[in-house]
């Protein structure tokens, strides 16, 4: 029996018995905990972009460069994590993640534009690691429970993205706190996984030596499969980032108010949460993921459709739609990276690489679609756009979702 072959038995043996003990719990609770890091330091900005502009004297070019930044720097480091994580241990990298992002909001929230975009450059590099990380670290601790293991991180991030979304504006002025301080909240969060991923540190001797002990057997950057995974990845995230940025503004287009539109944006975002628990689940009990790709380019169709055709009467039931779509890509995008590798790094490089170019496209996605609303004056264009990418997100679905290993033929 081979070295990487007993590290597999090892981590197997380790992880069935793995939520029977208070250590188990303990990791579990950890994963949940920075699941919930991942999106609402993000997602807590959108509504206090004007107030952070008017506060600073900022232009609404570096106003915007407040949600772009973080993007960039998953594109930036996502490559580079996997090959942290087996030089110092997964356990190490996420705990020095999760202090720099508590480093990454403290500065942010100073008040001033330099930390203000210091700060937020900072966390989007620990949410960056975090991100490419998590899925891994889910495969090599729970591989016979990466369904439920993934849902549930996965609600946590949902579910706080959607909160940080709705309470950011109340925290700013309700509470009188300021978009620095509503900001500065969820340095709470980071502090608490900090404590409680502290227990995890006791095994990191052992695991630098498992995760330097695996060898990459393929060059991924020149898989057909990796790279159907990669687009699949890259094209839920440039539609997610896109409604998020411009549903509300599409809707005002229709004759819906602002405080409307934005509460139809909430639907979606809520919309998510069941279906990303459940997707995971259906997903690793399949050979093949092809249906569920079928399904969730219908979710999109059907709701950026109606949006397309105008009205506003059954708007919920598209941005319902679309929530359901969003929430059934994402979550297969997630459970790509271990159902299509055989190792743990291999599930951290692709993970890299797929939210590398991901997130690159994400970037793009909502300043294309803008300018391209820009140019025309309407918002048909654009989605038209929106319906193209989702063809393209089936097609390179039914790639990805295919019962087989990066490198294998």
């Amino acid at each position: 029996m081979d070295s990487q072959q007993l590290n597999t038995n090892l981590s197997t043996s380790s992880a069935a018995k793995q939520i029977s003990d208070a250590g188990g719990w303990l990791l579990v609770l950890g994963i949940i905990l920075i699941g919930a890091n991942l999106r609402a330091p993000l997602t807590s900005v959108g509504p206090l972009v004007g107030e952070i502009r008017d506060s600073l004297g900022i232009s609404n070019t570096a106003a915007g460069t407040i949600t772009t930044l973080p993007l960039l720097a998953f594109a930036l480091l996502s490559p580079f994590a996997p090959r942290l994580a087996r030089r110092f241990g997964m356990s190490s990298v996420l705990m020095f993640s999760l202090v720099l992002l508590t480093i990454g909001i403290v500065l942010r929230s100073m008040s001033g534009t330099t930390t203000l975009f210091i700060g937020t450059a900072l966390l989007g590099l620990a949410i960056a690691v975090c991100n490419v990380l998590i899925p891994s670290l889910v495969k090599q601790q729970f591989p016979d429970k990466m369904g439920i293991m993934t849902g549930v991180y996965s609600v946590s991030m949902n579910l706080c993205g959607a909160i940080a979304s709705g309470v950011s504006v109340p925290l700013a002025d309700k509470l009188g706190l300021g978009w620095n301080e509503a900001l500065g909240c969820w340095g709470i969060l980071a502090l608490i996984s900090i404590v409680f991923w502290i227990p995890q540190m006791r095994n990191r001797n052992q695991e630098v030596t498992a995760t330097s002990s695996e060898k990459m057997k393929v060059n991924l950057w020149r898989s057909p499969l990796a790279w159907q995974v990669t687009m699949f990845m890259g094209l839920q995230s440039t539609i997610f980032y896109t409604v998020v940025a411009w549903f509300p503004e599409i809707l005002g287009a229709r004759g819906m108010s602002s405080n409307l539109g934005g509460w139809m944006l909430s639907l979606a975002q809520f919309a998510i949460l069941p279906v990303t628990f459940i997707v995971p689940i259906w997903a690793a009990r399949m050979n093949s993921q092809r249906l569920l790709v079928i399904m969730t380019a219908i979710f999109f169709w059907i709701g950026i459709g109606g949006l397309f055709l105008g009205g506003s009467s059954l708007v919920p039931l598209w941005a319902i739609l679309i929530g359901i779509g969003v929430g059934f890509a994402f979550s297969l995008a997630m459970m790509f990276f271990g159902l299509r590798t055989q190792t743990t790094h291999e599930a951290a490089e692709l993970s890299g690489m797929a939210q590398s170019v991901g997130y690159l496209l994400a970037a793009v996605g909502p300043t294309l679609f803008g300018s391209l609303h820009d140019a025309t004056h309407s918002w048909n264009v654009p989605l038209i756009l929106l319906l193209a990418a989702s063809v393209l997100l089936l097609l390179f679905g039914l790639g990805a979702a295919r019962n087989r290993f990066v490198g294998t033929k």
